[in-house]
């Protein structure tokens, strides 16, 4: 079959791109640098990112992807685009088959936008699947058989939880709040009691560095600088694992909450099938240190994050692309 097919997942934070028979090719930060004088790309991906918070007037550098969703039509379809032409090579004179992931809880405006743009972008077909059903079938969860299965995808933009069952999605719930709202817990937290302004990068260093859901035994430090807000100079402070957790757990029970909403309305039989096997945890923001042990301690359902949790969306959804046939029910497409 000489057309290439392709699954992206275009997160908030990161671009995962997998293609048929080779697995994933690709897996960049969903930045993109723009001229400011004549609106073109100049960067994409990594080399973008370096310049977040670093540009000069002429330059912009952003996150086209807001909360999982399209938030800058045009910048988003440039990077679809790159991301197309990176990977599906100019010696196919085939136009590429492109499946994407969306959040389950999109509008129909978006899924549309999401459609529209990938096939702007140099596709042949857009398919467009639902993230939770992606990142259960990545993470090797049967959600075929007739049982209940729970999975929770935390990206950068958006969780969402969701029941599984033959198939298909039976309760779900999302919120959009995940990664980015977490960094953004941690600079303000440290501008309130530290009087310092640091940038998203630096938020990140933190949560990634001494981040942790719940207090760890053993306290860990981490020496940061920032901007002084009474008197605008450069500043450096220490900061502790114990302040971040504390920073952080407003921002961790909102995405808690939604998973006991799913729960309370999840089906008894079901319900007692989550009990047996437990909370799959997927996406990049599900390997914040001890978060599985919070979301455990909150809920009471034993919690695991998935084997490499990063990649079960883009999997997942590569995998779905694989076998279009099997999944037409859980599919939309156009062309």
């Amino acid at each position: 079959m000489l057309r290439k097919r392709l699954a992206i997942d275009l997160g908030t934070a990161n671009t995962l791109v997998w293609i048929a028979g080779e697995g994933i090719v690709a897996n960049e930060p969903s930045v993109v640098a723009i001229s400011a004088e004549d609106n073109k790309v100049v960067a994409i991906g990594e080399d973008a990112k370096r310049m977040l918070g670093r540009t000069p007037e002429t330059l912009v550098a952003s996150r086209p992807m807001r909360e999982g969703v399209i938030a800058d039509y045009q910048v988003t379809k440039a990077m679809l685009r790159y991301f197309i032409n990176k990977v599906a090579s100019k010696s196919f004179f085939l136009r590429p088959d492109v499946m994407i992931c969306v959040p389950a809880g999109c509008t129909q405006v978006e899924r549309r936008a999401a459609l529209d743009a990938t096939l702007e972008a140099g596709a042949a077909h857009a398919y467009l699947i639902d993230e939770p059903l992606a990142a259960a079938i990545g993470a090797n969860i049967p959600v075929s058989a007739p049982s209940g299965h729970m999975i929770i995808d935390i990206g950068g933009g958006a969780a969402e939880a969701a029941v599984l069952s033959l198939g298909g999605v039976v309760v779900h719930k999302s919120v959009r709040v995940a990664g980015n709202k977490i960094d953004e817990a941690i600079q303000n937290y440290l501008k309130k009691k530290h009087n310092l302004i640091i940038g998203d990068q630096t938020a990140e260093d933190i949560k990634i560095k001494i981040g942790s859901a719940v207090k760890l035994e053993k306290e860990e430090k981490i020496q940061i600088s920032g901007r002084d807000v009474v008197f605008g100079l450069p500043r450096s402070v220490v900061v502790n694992s114990t302040e971040v957790t504390e920073a952080i757990y407003p921002t961790l029970s909102q995405i808690i909450g939604t998973v006991k909403a799913v729960l309370e309305e999840t089906p008894p039989e079901l319900a007692s099938d989550i009990i047996d096997k437990g909370i799959v945890m997927s996406g990049g923001t599900s390997l914040l240190r001890n978060f599985d042990k919070l979301l455990t301690e909150e809920t009471g359902v034993p919690s695991h994050v998935a084997e490499e949790a990063l990649y079960c969306v883009v999997r997942g959804t590569g995998i779905v692309l694989e076998n279009i046939e099997l999944w037409k029910r859980s599919v939309t497409t156009k062309r």
